[in-house]
């Protein structure tokens, strides 16, 4: 039995060579997207980066303009100014909380997971990404409580 077989009668099968995909393929910049942060060449990433109408936001934690952590000890202090990293970078990259269609969530103590979701709530309540929450042992620092990533699509 071939693939045809199992089409419905009124549907008609279409063959694609990968020459028509060449043909039909659009040229798609680049653009990383820089907080400033000495790590970044050094480690060779970027706060974000955008091809096309989406937008990919690295693992960003709470830290402040002066390099220091904002909220040392308080998790929803820590969320907030995350988000608030997350959206400056969205903002270079020409986008903003709003075209966040996912955030991914790590935090080092999963039973304090209320106030974390509290403070993306405050953020994306009406946005409403796919997201995800996830406990790891410890992040970059030991005063880091939560890092957050985002992905974002504009139109």
């Amino acid at each position: 039995m071939r693939a045809r077989d199992f089409l419905r009668p009124n549907q008609r099968r279409v063959d694609y060579s990968f020459q028509d995909f060449e043909e039909r393929e659009t040229e798609m910049t680049r653009q990383n997207i820089s907080s400033g942060a000495p790590w970044e060449p050094i480690v060779g990433y970027s706060r974000a980066v955008r091809i096309g109408n989406v937008i990919t936001v690295s693992g960003t934690t709470a830290t402040g303009p002066d390099g220091k952590i904002v909220g040392v000890g308080d998790l929803r202090a820590q969320t907030v100014q995350t988000i608030k990293n997350i959206e400056a970078a969205l903002a270079k990259a020409g986008a903003s909380l709003k075209d966040v269609v996912r955030t991914r969530i790590f935090v080092t103590n999963i039973a304090e997971w209320e106030k974390v979701g509290r403070a993306h709530g405050e953020f994306f309540g009406e946005i409403r990404p796919a997201t995800s929450m996830v406990e790891v042992s410890k992040l970059i620092a030991p005063e880091m409580l939560v890092e957050i990533e985002a992905d974002a699509v504009v139109e």
